[in-house]
């Protein structure tokens, strides 16, 4: 675990308040409160800076806006910071924390980062008040310079990566560098104050990692690349020491990796998981990989298998080669259907992430799909809607296509947003829920539920079902009970404004390449 580090004199310390907005949405209700691991990744240098910092979960304790309100007038925060990884849809509950800060103590500079906000930044700040500061892209070199100048008094105007209200107006600095050595900022694990109120996939008490950050792949729906800028990585021992230290010391039993591509270098993937092993702690793993690299490190699934690794996450996105080109995902229906083999092989569960919504789907793409991920033989399912984002090169490819879902905090991949060209809203949403139904409910899905031979795996698989049942029957219900959609409704590019972007082409990114100069964007969410 990496120490403690106390760099300022005392007296200069301030008070920050970090919250994680009470962002509730119909998975988290399904399947429990994760850590939020943004606030976490800030705060721990913030602490080492010898600032006074405190962390209020409103989503993990359903806060009202009243009770946040209560919150931050008895801390007085100097300072306060929010943002989610659920950035889009929870843009709403951050706005709500943002208020009853300002509200309680109007004093108070309020900072929001994140996603949706790096990318709508004038947007947020022309439509209100309670935001003074805009965070772009990583926050924790940026989090530690504005906390800096509102100890010393002094101006934010030189702080990089940032827009800031000057005179009325919204000015926003320069891009803030890279981090290029991501084992210099320390996660602030003891803001958690109950492990307890953070448990997943029934294995007990549940944290979030990081072993690197960013992807080189460039799927056009997809804002990871631009985020990141840079494949990056941590020390592959070191991220290993932190899960045997959060085992040891928390009693951390499953560790999800915030990872948007872990396996991005094979030789260091291999170097994490024989770490993991020699730290020799029952923890088990989830990550999300891409099944061509499930293919490519096949010698590797049993370490990943000794190492805890009990379910991956493969983004198939769509069973149709024409829409896989399309999207730039790089990838064929043959690897993820050798992938899910692969892993059943050695004992690891296969969630298929895929998309739909796409605009030319027809009824009988949807029953191909049915069949095509029938025969891929999955252990778990989850099916997304396609989800726009103003800062994609899909989007700027889409921008005719007409806007469905006028809430914001419904942009989560969970709900439909846009019309398609030949299926009506309740037909994609019926088509979806029978895929759900077909692909967990198949013979071969339940015999593995029921009665497969490791109790292990059978107890898993008995949780995910269980969990997953009551997500697919509150989005029925959800659905059931709303409004006819509005006919006149906008496009994505009047959704967005005037300022999609230009259609950017794909450019190269070795997973072990220099890091750029400079940090520009922000990832999908």
């Amino acid at each position: 675990m990496r120490s403690r580090r106390s760099g300022r004199k005392r007296g200069s310390d301030i008070r920050i308040l970090l919250i994680n907005p009470p962002y509730i949405s119909l998975t988290s209700r399904g399947v429990g409160h994760q850590i939020p691991f943004g606030l976490l990744c800030v705060g721990g240098p913030l602490i080492d800076a010898g600032h006074e910092v405190r962390l209020l979960d409103a989503e993990r304790h359903h806060l009202s806006s009243e009770q946040i309100e209560r919150v931050a007038a008895e801390f007085a925060p100097d300072l306060m910071m929010t943002g989610h990884a659920g950035s889009t849809p929870a843009h709403p509950a951050c706005l709500l924390a943002l208020t009853a800060v300002k509200r309680a103590c109007p004093s108070t500079l309020t900072i929001y980062g994140g996603v949706y906000p790096t990318y709508h930044a004038t947007d947020i700040m022309a439509a209100t008040d309670v935001v003074d500061v805009i965070v772009h892209g990583e926050g924790e070199a940026v989090a530690l310079a504005i906390a800096d100048r509102l100890a010393r008094g002094a101006a934010l105007s030189d702080v990089p990566g940032i827009t800031f209200r000057q005179q009325g107006q919204a000015a926003k600095t320069a891009a803030m560098p890279l981090i290029t050595q991501l084992d210099d900022y320390r996660t602030g694990w003891e803001l958690i104050e109950n492990w307890d109120l953070y448990q997943c996939f029934g294995l007990g008490r549940a944290a979030i990692i990081q072993f690197s950050r960013g992807c080189p792949h460039q799927c056009s729906y997809c804002g990871q690349y631009q985020f990141w800028s840079r494949w990056r990585f941590r020390d592959p021992k070191k991220v290993a020491a932190e899960i045997g230290w959060l085992h040891r010391t928390h009693g951390i039993c499953f560790v999800d990796l915030a990872d948007e591509n872990p396996t991005s270098s094979k030789r260091l993937w291999r170097e994490f998981l024989e770490a993991v092993i020699a730290e020799n702690v029952p923890v088990r793993l989830f990550a999300t990989i891409r099944a061509t690299d499930i293919v490519r490190d096949a010698d590797l699934l049993p370490l990943m298998k000794r190492a805890g690794m009990v379910c991956v996450l493969m983004g198939i996105e769509t069973t149709d080669p024409q829409t896989l080109l399309a999207i730039r995902k790089g990838s064929t229906t043959r690897d993820d259907q050798q992938a899910v083999t692969l892993l059943r092989r050695h004992g690891i569960l296969s969630m298929l992430g895929h998309i739909v919504g796409f605009e030319e789907e027809r009824f009988m793409d949807y029953i191909r799909a049915i069949r095509q991920v029938w025969l891929y033989d999955p252990d778990l399912l989850n099916a997304m809607y396609v989800t726009p984002h103003r800062w994609s090169d899909w989007t700027a490819d889409n921008a005719a296509r007409t806007v469905i879902e006028a809430d914001r905090s419904k942009w989560d991949y969970r709900h439909q947003l846009l019309s398609s060209r030949h299926l009506s809203a309740q037909a994609i949403f019926w088509l979806v829920k029978l895929m759900e139904v077909v692909v967990h409910a198949r013979p071969r899905s339940l015999w593995r539920m029921l009665f497969h031979p490791d109790k292990d795996i059978r107890a898993h698989l008995r949780w995910c079902f269980y969990f997953s049942f009551r997500v697919w029957r509150a989005e029925v219900a959800e659905f059931a009970r709303r409004p006819a959609r509005n006919p006149t409704s906008p496009t994505l590019a009047e959704w967005f404004g005037k300022d999609l972007p230009a259609h950017r082409a794909p450019r190269q990114a070795g997973p072990e390449a220099a890091p750029a100069k400079r940090h520009v964007s922000v990832t999908g969410g």
